[in-house]
């Protein structure tokens, strides 16, 4: 069983992960905090070179980071560079997670993260590209998001309307479809919002609190600004 806790969730959240000897966690590259002496981190392509470049393809990075504790019980300190919410998933092998760029963290042995093709429509309007992270198997996954991260439940025949800079996760058995966030064309694109991800129940939608995208552009805005 895994021993854990997520620290300070209020604003800037930190995982504090107790290892047994042998044990290893799975980490986003630059992940690792603090850790104890005795454990130690290694680099690696889990899979091989080619899924190494589809995980790049989905937004992530090329290696993993591996924690193990090979010398008696250890404890890590993990975090992930944007302002936001860290949550914890168990999965128990019946079904796995659809990820957006920059939403995993963490992971136990025994999932396995790897990459799904979108088809052509999804690839291009839905804002998460043609790849997204696919994560299996049993174990607990960490996630990460920019603000908080919201959990939506849906029940069977249920919707929900996304906008797609805010979706995190969203399990993988959900079939979701991008359309125009208002009835017409011009109603959608003077809102703001434009293109939508529609997402049908039974099964839940994990969103945050505030768009990556809006916090790009504020950055060129203001580097723009400050160049004047």
């Amino acid at each position: 069983m895994s021993d854990y806790e997520i620290l300070y969730t209020e604003a800037f959240p930190v995982i504090k992960y107790r290892l047994r000897q042998g044990e290893r966690l799975k980490a986003e590259s630059d992940a690792m905090i603090a850790m104890s002496a005795n454990v130690d981190v290694t680099g690696g392509a889990e899979g091989g070179i080619l899924r190494g470049l589809t995980r790049m393809l989905a937004g992530e990075k090329f290696f993993f980071q591996y924690l193990t504790a090979s010398r008696g019980e250890g404890e890590v300190l993990l975090g992930h560079n944007l302002p936001g919410g860290i949550v914890d998933v168990e999965l128990d092998g019946a079904y796995g997670l659809r990820v957006q760029r920059d939403g995993f963290l963490a992971a136990t042995e025994g999932v396995e993260v790897s990459t799904q093709t979108q088809n052509l429509f999804q690839g291009i309007f839905s804002g998460e590209g043609f790849f997204v992270l696919n994560v299996t198997g049993k174990g607990v996954v960490f996630l990460g998001s920019y603000g908080a991260i919201h959990a939506i439940n849906l029940a069977d025949g249920e919707e929900v309307v996304v906008d797609n800079g805010h979706l995190v996760a969203w399990a993988d058995y959900m079939q979701y479809r991008v359309t125009k966030a208002s009835n017409g064309w011009i109603n959608s694109f003077t809102s703001g919002e434009f293109l939508v991800c529609v997402f049908k129940g039974p099964g839940t939608v994990l969103i945050q609190t505030r768009n990556p995208g809006g916090l790009r552009g504020y950055i060129n805005k203001l580097g723009f600004l400050l160049k004047k």
